[in-house]
């Protein structure tokens, strides 16, 4: 019973570790007005009319602090990665010049780096409610094997580890959230 509900809470407690990791992740996909590759991250190429991530067609870089190239492994497939970056609405304009693809990054205005701090924020008010979903359900197992018979100060001492692991969870949360807040508020 007891090695039942530890794996119960270790797998809760990997849930939790997921969504830091799910949290930073999307953070990066953020722009902040400086060239980073992480920007184009989750863009798919019609390769050959099939899906494929920009990676795998191209090679990603930064030229300088405010621009990214492009290098298409294949040169047939240049049209196809611009019309790819086009459709994504990254408010970005690449310039294709055959060779290589430039995209300048933009400054971004103040109205802009309030709206991404309000995304900011937001991306970090979801992962602390995927924590507390885990923290939920952890709750319940533990309450579950209670009522089965586990020792009643046992699930107690059970809860509050558990509510420990939030308590850190969300700090680290609060802590990536502001760190990425900076760098978007900053010129």
């Amino acid at each position: 019973m007891d090695e039942l509900l530890s794996e119960q809470l270790e797998e809760s407690k990997m849930l939790m570790d997921e969504a830091i990791e799910h949290l930073e992740k999307e953070l990066t996909k953020i722009r902040t007005g400086k060239a980073s590759p992480a920007m184009l991250g989750g863009l798919m190429v019609s390769y050959y009319g099939a899906k494929t991530p920009l990676q795998q067609v191209a090679n990603v870089s930064t030229a300088d602090s405010r621009t990214l190239t492009i290098q298409a492994f294949d040169k047939t497939a240049m049209p196809d990665i611009e019309r790819a970056i086009f459709e994504a609405n990254l408010g970005v304009t690449p310039m294709n010049d055959g060779e290589l693809i430039r995209i300048s990054i933009p400054p971004l205005t103040t109205e802009r780096r309030k709206q991404l701090a309000k995304q900011v924020k937001a991306t970090g008010e979801d992962a602390k409610i995927v924590i507390r979903n885990v923290r939920r359900d952890a709750m319940e197992a533990i309450k579950k094997e209670v009522k089965n018979g586990f020792p009643e100060d046992a699930g107690k001492r059970k809860e509050e580890e558990v509510q420990g692991w939030v308590n850190g969870y969300n700090k680290k949360i609060e802590s990536i959230v502001e760190t990425k807040e900076e760098e978007v508020m900053t010129l």
